[in-house]
C-alpha cells in the first residue's frame, strides 16, 4: 500500500521493464531514468484468505486470516528516455553499415 492520498499523483522510478511496438529495454534491475506517473484511485483490502495449520496425532491446529492491504493505481504516463535514444542510435547504426558494405 502506497502512503498517498487517493486522487495525488505518484511517480514510479524503479522500472524494470518497458516496451514500443516491437522494441522492448529490460533492466538490470531497472531501467536508468525510466518513469512511470500514476493516479492513486483508492486504498482497500483484498480478499480474506484462511490459513489453517494442522499436525496429525498430536491435538494441534491453528486458524488464522490474512487480508492484503493494495492501492488501485491508473497509470497516465511512461516516460523511458533510454528506449528513445537506443532506437535512434540503433536505426543510425544499421544504415551506416549498409553504406559501408555497399560501398
Amino acid at each position: 500500500m502506497l502512503a498517498v492520498e487517493e486522487g495525488s499523483t505518484v511517480e514510479l522510478d524503479r522500472v524494470l521493464l518497458v516496451g514500443e511496438g516491437d522494441k522492448i529495454l529490460v533492466g538490470s534491475p531497472t531501467i536508468n531514468g525510466a518513469k512511470v506517473f500514476a493516479r492513486v484511485n483508492n486504498h482497500g483490502r483484498g480478499k480474506k484468505i484462511l490459513v489453517y495449520r494442522y499436525k496429525s496425532k498430536t491435538r494441534y491446529s491453528n486458524k488464522m486470516g490474512h487480508r492484503q492491504h493494495f492501492t488501485n493505481i491508473t497509470v497516465e504516463r511512461i516516460d523511458a528516455p533510454e528506449l528513445k535514444a537506443k532506437t535512434a542510435r540503433t536505426n543510425s547504426g544499421a544504415s551506416t553499415e549498409e553504406t559501408q558494405d555497399g560501398a
